[in-house]
Protein backbone atom coordinates (compact mmCIF):
# COMPACT_ATOMS: atom_id res chain seq x y z
CA UNK A 1 0.00 0.00 0.00
CA UNK A 2 1.35 3.16 -1.45
CA UNK A 3 0.61 6.66 0.41
CA UNK A 4 2.30 9.85 0.90
CA UNK A 5 0.50 11.48 3.53
CA UNK A 6 0.08 9.38 6.92
CA UNK A 7 -0.03 10.84 10.10
CA UNK A 8 3.35 11.05 12.37
CA UNK A 9 1.19 11.18 15.88
CA UNK A 10 -2.25 10.28 17.18
CA UNK A 11 -3.48 13.54 16.88
CA UNK A 12 -2.42 14.60 13.58
CA UNK A 13 -4.86 15.35 10.60
CA UNK A 14 -2.48 14.22 7.54
CA UNK A 15 -3.31 10.83 5.95
CA UNK A 16 -5.50 9.57 8.69
CA UNK A 17 -8.25 8.18 6.59
CA UNK A 18 -4.77 5.93 4.99
CA UNK A 19 -4.19 4.75 8.69
CA UNK A 20 -8.17 3.45 8.74
CA UNK A 21 -7.71 1.85 6.09
CA UNK A 22 -4.51 0.56 6.71
CA UNK A 23 -5.98 -0.74 10.02
CA UNK A 24 -8.31 -2.60 8.50
CA UNK A 25 -6.52 -4.35 6.52
CA UNK A 26 -4.41 -5.36 9.14
CA UNK A 27 -6.88 -6.86 11.30
CA UNK A 28 -7.82 -8.99 7.27
CA UNK A 29 -6.43 -12.15 7.77
CA UNK A 30 -6.64 -13.18 4.10
CA UNK A 31 -4.50 -9.84 3.32
CA UNK A 32 -0.37 -9.60 3.95
CA UNK A 33 0.11 -5.37 4.14
CA UNK A 34 2.93 -3.98 3.89
CA UNK A 35 2.32 0.38 4.05
CA UNK A 36 5.05 2.29 2.07
CA UNK A 37 4.28 6.26 4.09
CA UNK A 38 5.82 8.97 6.45
CA UNK A 39 6.73 7.23 9.49
CA UNK A 40 3.71 7.01 11.83
CA UNK A 41 1.83 4.84 14.19
CA UNK A 42 0.94 1.32 12.82
CA UNK A 43 -1.66 -0.42 13.76
CA UNK A 44 -1.03 -4.35 14.76
CA UNK A 45 -1.23 -6.56 11.24
CA UNK A 46 1.16 -3.99 8.76
CA UNK A 47 4.59 -4.00 8.58
CA UNK A 48 6.39 -1.27 7.03
CA UNK A 49 7.94 -0.88 3.93
CA UNK A 50 10.32 2.04 4.10
CA UNK A 51 13.63 2.10 3.97
CA UNK A 52 15.56 5.04 6.32
CA UNK A 53 16.08 6.69 3.22
CA UNK A 54 12.48 6.87 2.19
CA UNK A 55 11.02 7.81 5.63
CA UNK A 56 13.49 10.91 5.74
CA UNK A 57 12.64 11.90 2.48
CA UNK A 58 9.39 11.29 3.14
CA UNK A 59 9.10 13.31 6.66
CA UNK A 60 11.13 16.45 5.06
CA UNK A 61 8.19 16.63 2.30
CA UNK A 62 5.43 16.52 4.37
CA UNK A 63 6.97 19.37 6.50
CA UNK A 64 7.22 21.30 3.74
CA UNK A 65 3.12 21.06 3.11
CA UNK A 66 3.55 17.82 1.01
CA UNK A 67 3.55 17.62 -2.63
CA UNK A 68 0.77 19.36 -4.10
CA UNK A 69 1.44 22.31 -1.70
CA UNK A 70 4.98 22.43 -2.96
CA UNK A 71 3.76 22.33 -6.63
CA UNK A 72 1.17 25.18 -6.17
CA UNK A 73 3.86 27.51 -3.82
CA UNK A 74 6.95 26.48 -5.39
CA UNK A 75 6.59 24.93 -8.70
CA UNK A 76 11.10 24.18 -9.72
CA UNK A 77 11.39 23.00 -6.19
CA UNK A 78 7.92 21.06 -6.33
CA UNK A 79 8.67 19.90 -9.75
CA UNK A 80 12.04 18.16 -8.19
CA UNK A 81 11.01 16.60 -4.98
CA UNK A 82 8.10 14.94 -7.66
CA UNK A 83 10.78 13.97 -9.49
CA UNK A 84 13.39 12.62 -6.53
CA UNK A 85 9.68 10.85 -5.05
CA UNK A 86 8.85 9.11 -8.33
CA UNK A 87 12.60 7.64 -8.97
CA UNK A 88 12.36 6.04 -5.30
CA UNK A 89 9.01 4.81 -6.16
CA UNK A 90 10.40 2.94 -9.28
CA UNK A 91 12.91 1.40 -7.11
CA UNK A 92 10.37 0.29 -4.96
CA UNK A 93 8.45 -1.17 -7.36
CA UNK A 94 11.08 -3.20 -8.74
CA UNK A 95 12.13 -4.60 -5.28
CA UNK A 96 8.67 -5.50 -4.19
CA UNK A 97 7.29 -6.77 -7.42
CA UNK A 98 8.14 -10.44 -6.68
CA UNK A 99 6.79 -10.62 -3.65
CA UNK A 100 3.44 -8.20 -4.55
CA UNK A 101 0.05 -10.03 -5.81
CA UNK A 102 -1.84 -6.31 -5.56
CA UNK A 103 -0.52 -2.99 -5.26
CA UNK A 104 -2.82 -0.66 -3.51
CA UNK A 105 -2.02 3.34 -4.54
CA UNK A 106 -2.91 6.10 -3.22
CA UNK A 107 -3.29 9.43 -5.52
CA UNK A 108 -2.50 8.73 -9.08
CA UNK A 109 0.74 9.86 -9.31
CA UNK A 110 1.83 7.46 -7.69
CA UNK A 111 1.18 4.94 -10.19
CA UNK A 112 3.27 6.77 -13.22
CA UNK A 113 6.80 4.95 -12.00
CA UNK A 114 4.74 1.14 -12.78
CA UNK A 115 5.22 1.72 -16.22
CA UNK A 116 6.36 -1.55 -17.90
CA UNK A 117 6.41 -3.12 -14.52
CA UNK A 118 3.28 -5.13 -15.84
CA UNK A 119 1.83 -5.18 -12.62
CA UNK A 120 -1.73 -5.69 -11.07
CA UNK A 121 -2.64 -2.10 -8.98
CA UNK A 122 -5.97 -0.50 -7.49
CA UNK A 123 -5.12 3.29 -7.68
CA UNK A 124 -7.20 5.23 -5.44
CA UNK A 125 -7.48 8.79 -7.11
CA UNK A 126 -8.80 11.59 -4.49
CA UNK A 127 -9.53 14.98 -5.53
CA UNK A 128 -6.52 16.72 -5.48
CA UNK A 129 -4.41 14.52 -7.35
CA UNK A 130 -8.09 14.47 -9.97
CA UNK A 131 -7.05 18.24 -10.72
CA UNK A 132 -3.88 16.91 -12.26
CA UNK A 133 -5.51 15.70 -15.24
CA UNK A 134 -5.51 19.53 -16.82
CA UNK A 135 -1.80 19.56 -16.92
CA UNK A 136 -0.66 19.15 -20.45
CA UNK A 137 0.80 15.74 -20.79
CA UNK A 138 -0.12 14.27 -17.58
CA UNK A 139 -3.30 12.32 -19.40
CA UNK A 140 -0.71 11.24 -21.94
CA UNK A 141 2.19 9.39 -18.56
CA UNK A 142 -1.13 8.02 -17.17
CA UNK A 143 -2.30 6.06 -20.20
CA UNK A 144 1.62 5.08 -21.06
CA UNK A 145 1.39 3.66 -17.65
CA UNK A 146 -2.02 2.10 -17.91
CA UNK A 147 -1.18 0.21 -21.02
CA UNK A 148 1.33 -1.63 -19.39
CA UNK A 149 -0.03 -2.75 -16.45
CA UNK A 150 -3.54 -4.46 -15.06
CA UNK A 151 -4.95 -1.54 -13.13
CA UNK A 152 -8.37 -0.59 -11.34
CA UNK A 153 -9.07 2.92 -10.90
CA UNK A 154 -11.02 3.43 -8.29
CA UNK A 155 -11.91 7.52 -6.93
CA UNK A 156 -13.38 8.16 -4.23
CA UNK A 157 -16.34 9.95 -5.29
CA UNK A 158 -19.04 8.96 -8.02
CA UNK A 159 -18.59 12.86 -9.81
CA UNK A 160 -14.55 11.37 -11.00
CA UNK A 161 -15.92 8.58 -12.76
CA UNK A 162 -17.37 10.13 -15.91
CA UNK A 163 -13.95 11.47 -16.81
CA UNK A 164 -11.95 8.97 -16.13
CA UNK A 165 -13.93 6.81 -18.08
CA UNK A 166 -13.59 9.19 -20.77
CA UNK A 167 -9.91 9.34 -20.54
CA UNK A 168 -8.72 5.97 -19.85
CA UNK A 169 -11.72 3.51 -19.76
CA UNK A 170 -10.28 2.06 -22.92
CA UNK A 171 -7.26 0.82 -20.85
CA UNK A 172 -8.45 0.29 -16.92
CA UNK A 173 -11.92 -0.66 -15.31
CA UNK A 174 -13.10 2.14 -13.26
CA UNK A 175 -14.77 1.30 -10.23
CA UNK A 176 -15.73 4.14 -7.43
CA UNK A 177 -15.29 2.85 -3.72
CA UNK A 178 -16.80 4.72 -1.17
CA UNK A 179 -14.66 5.24 2.23
CA UNK A 180 -15.76 4.31 5.88
CA UNK A 181 -16.66 5.85 8.55
CA UNK A 182 -15.03 4.83 12.22
CA UNK A 183 -17.30 3.60 14.74
CA UNK A 184 -17.03 6.21 17.05
CA UNK A 185 -18.82 8.62 15.09
CA UNK A 186 -21.83 6.57 15.25
CA UNK A 187 -22.01 6.41 18.59
CA UNK A 188 -22.15 9.88 19.13
CA UNK A 189 -25.23 11.04 21.11
CA UNK A 190 -27.20 13.69 19.15
CA UNK A 191 -28.60 16.27 21.80
CA UNK A 192 -30.92 18.70 21.67
CA UNK A 193 -30.02 22.09 21.32
CA UNK A 194 -29.51 24.36 23.76
CA UNK A 195 -29.09 28.42 23.45
CA UNK A 196 -26.85 29.66 22.10
CA UNK A 197 -27.14 27.25 18.84
CA UNK A 198 -23.69 26.43 18.59
CA UNK A 199 -22.30 25.64 14.87
CA UNK A 200 -19.41 23.21 13.79
CA UNK A 201 -16.27 23.71 11.30
CA UNK A 202 -13.48 21.69 10.32
CA UNK A 203 -11.24 22.10 8.25
CA UNK A 204 -7.40 22.81 7.01
CA UNK A 205 -8.08 26.55 7.28
CA UNK A 206 -6.44 28.05 3.75
CA UNK A 207 -8.48 30.20 1.85
CA UNK A 208 -9.83 27.78 -0.52
CA UNK A 209 -11.04 25.98 2.09
CA UNK A 210 -12.82 28.39 4.22
CA UNK A 211 -14.14 30.24 0.70
CA UNK A 212 -17.14 32.76 1.73
CA UNK A 213 -17.31 31.43 5.46
CA UNK A 214 -15.84 34.73 6.99
CA UNK A 215 -17.94 37.15 4.65
CA UNK A 216 -21.34 35.42 4.64
CA UNK A 217 -21.00 34.60 8.32
CA UNK A 218 -19.92 37.60 9.68
CA UNK A 219 -23.75 38.98 9.94
CA UNK A 220 -25.22 36.07 11.63
CA UNK A 221 -22.30 34.35 13.82
CA UNK A 222 -21.79 36.05 17.13
CA UNK A 223 -24.00 36.38 20.50
CA UNK A 224 -27.28 34.20 19.24
CA UNK A 225 -25.45 31.73 16.94
CA UNK A 226 -21.76 30.53 17.83
CA UNK A 227 -19.26 28.96 15.01
CA UNK A 228 -16.59 27.01 16.74
CA UNK A 229 -14.11 26.82 14.08
CA UNK A 230 -11.45 24.03 14.37
CA UNK A 231 -8.20 22.74 12.39
CA UNK A 232 -4.66 23.68 11.62
CA UNK A 233 -4.11 26.80 10.41
CA UNK A 234 -1.52 25.89 7.66
CA UNK A 235 -1.67 29.16 5.07
CA UNK A 236 -1.35 31.64 7.95
CA UNK A 237 -5.40 32.99 7.29
CA UNK A 238 -6.30 35.79 9.08
CA UNK A 239 -9.76 34.62 11.29
CA UNK A 240 -12.02 37.11 12.76
CA UNK A 241 -12.69 37.61 16.17
CA UNK A 242 -16.42 36.14 16.16
CA UNK A 243 -15.33 32.82 14.98
CA UNK A 244 -14.43 31.02 18.24
CA UNK A 245 -10.75 28.86 17.13
CA UNK A 246 -10.03 25.94 19.24
CA UNK A 247 -6.98 25.08 16.64
CA UNK A 248 -6.11 21.29 15.81
CA UNK A 249 -8.30 18.59 17.75
CA UNK A 250 -8.63 14.68 17.78
CA UNK A 251 -11.02 12.50 16.26
CA UNK A 252 -11.52 12.01 19.73
CA UNK A 253 -11.78 15.25 21.41
CA UNK A 254 -13.77 16.24 18.70
CA UNK A 255 -16.33 13.35 18.87
CA UNK A 256 -16.24 13.72 23.05
CA UNK A 257 -16.49 17.23 23.62
CA UNK A 258 -17.95 19.13 20.54
CA UNK A 259 -20.26 17.32 17.81
CA UNK A 260 -22.46 16.48 20.46
CA UNK A 261 -23.18 20.15 21.37
CA UNK A 262 -23.74 20.98 18.12
CA UNK A 263 -26.24 22.39 15.87
CA UNK A 264 -25.25 21.46 12.70
CA UNK A 265 -22.03 21.64 10.49
CA UNK A 266 -20.73 24.15 7.77
CA UNK A 267 -18.33 24.11 5.24
CA UNK A 268 -18.30 26.63 2.28
CA UNK A 269 -15.04 25.08 0.65
CA UNK A 270 -14.02 26.15 -2.69
CA UNK A 271 -11.28 23.94 -2.59
CA UNK A 272 -11.26 20.88 -5.31
CA UNK A 273 -11.50 17.90 -3.49
CA UNK A 274 -13.10 13.96 -4.31
CA UNK A 275 -15.15 13.22 -1.04
CA UNK A 276 -14.32 14.69 2.35
CA UNK A 277 -14.13 12.40 4.71
CA UNK A 278 -14.45 15.34 7.35
CA UNK A 279 -18.84 15.41 5.74
CA UNK A 280 -18.75 11.37 6.43
CA UNK A 281 -18.02 11.81 9.81
CA UNK A 282 -20.22 14.38 10.49
CA UNK A 283 -22.99 12.93 8.62
CA UNK A 284 -22.71 9.53 11.01
CA UNK A 285 -22.38 11.68 14.13
CA UNK A 286 -25.69 12.75 12.87
CA UNK A 287 -25.32 16.14 12.56
CA UNK A 288 -26.64 18.42 9.56
CA UNK A 289 -24.75 19.76 6.95
CA UNK A 290 -24.39 23.22 5.56
CA UNK A 291 -21.84 23.15 2.34
CA UNK A 292 -21.10 25.29 -0.48
CA UNK A 293 -22.35 23.71 -4.09
CA UNK A 294 -19.47 22.06 -5.70
CA UNK A 295 -19.79 18.59 -6.50
CA UNK A 296 -17.79 16.93 -3.77
CA UNK A 297 -20.45 18.42 -1.52
CA UNK A 298 -23.18 17.71 -3.69
CA UNK A 299 -22.32 13.77 -3.50
CA UNK A 300 -23.00 13.86 -0.18
CA UNK A 301 -25.44 16.76 0.96
CA UNK A 302 -28.83 15.77 -0.38
CA UNK A 303 -30.64 19.29 -0.23
CA UNK A 304 -33.69 19.09 1.80
CA UNK A 305 -33.02 15.56 3.22
CA UNK A 306 -29.62 15.53 5.28
CA UNK A 307 -28.74 19.07 4.91
CA UNK A 308 -28.34 22.16 2.88
CA UNK A 309 -26.65 23.30 -0.20
CA UNK A 310 -25.93 26.85 -0.75
CA UNK A 311 -24.63 29.07 -2.88
CA UNK A 312 -24.70 32.98 -1.38
CA UNK A 313 -24.98 34.75 1.38
CA UNK A 314 -29.04 34.76 1.25
CA UNK A 315 -29.36 31.28 0.88
CA UNK A 316 -26.58 30.36 3.80
CA UNK A 317 -28.70 32.79 6.18
CA UNK A 318 -31.80 30.74 5.40
CA UNK A 319 -30.27 27.41 5.98
CA UNK A 320 -29.27 28.50 9.19
CA UNK A 321 -32.71 29.96 10.33
CA UNK A 322 -34.10 26.57 8.95
CA UNK A 323 -31.77 24.55 10.76
CA UNK A 324 -32.15 26.45 13.86
CA UNK A 325 -35.73 24.75 13.69
CA UNK A 326 -35.07 21.34 16.76
CA UNK A 327 -37.80 19.42 14.74
CA UNK A 328 -36.15 20.42 10.85
CA UNK A 329 -33.19 19.57 12.59
CA UNK A 330 -34.30 16.35 14.39
CA UNK A 331 -35.61 14.87 11.29
CA UNK A 332 -32.13 15.51 9.22
CA UNK A 333 -30.03 14.24 11.72
CA UNK A 334 -31.80 10.86 11.48
CA UNK A 335 -31.42 11.05 8.07
CA UNK A 336 -27.40 11.67 8.64
CA UNK A 337 -26.94 8.66 10.44
CA UNK A 338 -29.48 6.43 8.59
CA UNK A 339 -27.90 7.45 5.10
CA UNK A 340 -24.63 6.99 6.60
CA UNK A 341 -24.87 3.32 7.92
CA UNK A 342 -26.60 2.58 4.19
CA UNK A 343 -23.77 4.40 1.91
CA UNK A 344 -20.83 3.60 4.11
CA UNK A 345 -20.82 1.80 6.85
CA UNK A 346 -17.06 1.40 8.65
CA UNK A 347 -13.52 0.81 7.19
CA UNK A 348 -14.19 -3.05 7.30
CA UNK A 349 -17.19 -2.40 5.17
CA UNK A 350 -14.99 0.16 2.84
CA UNK A 351 -11.88 -2.65 2.67
CA UNK A 352 -14.51 -5.47 1.52
CA UNK A 353 -15.39 -3.02 -1.17
CA UNK A 354 -11.50 -2.95 -2.02
CA UNK A 355 -11.16 -6.37 -1.87
CA UNK A 356 -13.76 -7.02 -4.72
CA UNK A 357 -11.44 -5.13 -6.74
CA UNK A 358 -8.10 -7.07 -5.66
CA UNK A 359 -9.94 -10.25 -6.24
CA UNK A 360 -10.75 -9.11 -9.97
CA UNK A 361 -7.40 -8.20 -10.57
Amino acid sequence: MIATSYPRHDADWQGLFIRRLAAAMGREPSISTTLWAPEGPLDEGVAYGCTSADAEFLRAMAERGGIVYLLKSTPFRGLFMASKMLLRLRKLYRRAAPETDIFHINWLQNALPLYRMNAKAVIAILGTDFQLLKIPGVVFLIRRMLATNQCILAPNSDWMEEELRRKFGDLAEVRPVNFGIEDIWYEIPVSPQKPPIEWLCVLRLTPAKVGQLFEWGERIFGDEHVLHLVGPNQAGVDIPKWANYLGPLSPEELSRDWYPRCTGFVTLSEHGEGKPQVLLETMAAGLPVIASNIPAHAEVVQEGFNGHLVDSAVAFSAAIEKLSNPEHRAHMSLNCRRSSKELYGTWADCLNRYIELYQAL
